[in-house]
């Protein structure tokens, strides 16, 4: 049983010894070149205070009345900036997590291929960032964009 730390959002150490946890906000929109904004900085906050991957309604009940369009466009360049990805849960909903620094600085290209782990009990999704998954040669007549291993059962708050 994994007893180590599986989220990335609050103390997991990435390779430049930095801990995303301890960035603030405006750090890590400077970092991935982004204008500070009060929503923005708002949603780095949320990423960096939670402890598993969220829904958008998740994110928007932390706001006090924000547009769905600023919403989905905020989301959205934080994922084409490297600061969070997406992942499809099983039950098909999309769910955000923040990223490695590491994404921002290689242009997001999500390199940190990690499993994700979703409790069959309260259906949280974490990142299980010190699990990657392995390598797959694929034939060359499939050009792979991504890849998604997500691992069932129930979180330690469930058992």
């Amino acid at each position: 049983m994994l007893r180590e730390p599986f989220c990335i959002f609050t103390h997991y150490k990435v390779k430049d010894t930095d801990t995303i946890g301890s960035m603030q906000a405006s750090e890590y929109l400077k970092k991935a070149g982004l204008k500070l904004t009060p929503v923005r900085t708002r949603m780095v906050d949320i990423f960096l205070s939670a402890r598993h991957a969220l829904l958008q309604s998740e994110i928007e009940n932390q706001f006090d009345g924000i547009d769905r369009i600023t919403l989905y466009r905020t989301l959205k360049s934080f994922e084409e900036k490297g600061m969070i990805h997406r992942i499809t849960d099983l039950e098909g909903n999309s769910k955000y997590a923040m990223c490695e620094t590491k994404c921002m600085e290689e242009h997001h290209h999500h390199h940190h291929a990690h499993v994700h782990f979703q409790c069959e009990q309260c259906h949280l999704t974490f990142c299980v960032e010190n699990v990657e998954i392995p390598a797959i040669e694929m034939p060359t007549k499939f050009l792979v964009t991504g890849q998604n291993i997500t691992i069932t059962g129930k979180c330690e708050n469930c058992q």
